[in-house]
């Protein structure tokens, strides 16, 4: 049995709510990546008469020029108006198609449920999540998007927010996700016992979990 060395600084008795991120840990990329990839350059490269190839680089390099450190970067709103393409509404009920949950997803899911409650703390905005978490939306006690319901990225401050949103402390909390500084370094700064998602096993880490199962293991063995 693999057991971290961070859960072993903190009691699990002491945990009351288990926090996910969306994308990249419960949910696949494939639904956001048909939306900024495919759909808007095919949007796009329709608008401007261009071939797709040709549209998707210059779509990607106006991505670039935003970053994922500003908040326009998650906001599909912002692109559609930013490329002239009108609402997304329309792109968005077409992808739905495309999402897909990781494998261990249910499971973990339904052995948590009842002995913790659940919530997801999420960077996406609420245009998007409740197409992400459609299959699993019921195990889930509250939905926190940061820019949605915050106008921030995931910095601590959101996850204090979250908390005293829960009335909650922070140490009764552990949260997971697959981005090294929102979900792991800027929720362990709130105080909260966080988990790094590698499920690549590309980061390198050496605590990072490789899927959601490990999680449960460590919850499960130390939390009865």
């Amino acid at each position: 049995m693999v057991v971290f060395e961070i859960v072993l600084k903190k009691p699990m008795d002491e945990i009351e709510v288990v926090s996910f991120d969306a994308e990249g840990t419960l949910v696949t990329p494939d639904f956001s990546y048909g939306i900024w990839y495919e759909a808007i350059p095919e949007l796009y490269a329709r608008r401007e008469g261009i071939e797709f190839e040709r549209a998707r680089e210059i779509v990607s390099e106006e991505y670039q020029k935003v970053g994922s450190q500003r908040l326009e970067w998650y906001d599909i709103g912002y692109w559609f108006s930013h490329f002239d393409l009108g609402a997304p509404d329309s792109v968005i009920e077409r992808f739905k198609r495309k999402v897909r949950y990781y494998p261990e997803v249910h499971d973990v899911l339904l052995s948590l449920n009842g002995r913790y409650k659940l919530i997801v703390a999420s960077g996406t905005p609420m245009e998007l999540l409740p197409c992400l978490l459609h299959g699993i939306e019921s195990y889930f006690a509250n939905i926190f998007s940061s820019i949605s319901h915050y106008g921030q990225l995931k910095e601590p401050d959101f996850y204090f927010k979250v908390c005293r949103s829960l009335e909650i402390q922070p140490n009764q909390v552990v949260h997971i996700g697959d981005n090294w500084q929102f979900d792991f370094l800027n929720a362990r700064q709130a105080g909260i016992c966080a988990f790094h998602l590698d499920r690549k096993r590309e980061a390198g880490y050496q605590h990072s979990l490789t899927d959601l199962a490990q999680l449960k293991v460590n919850l499960i063995s130390y939390g009865g």
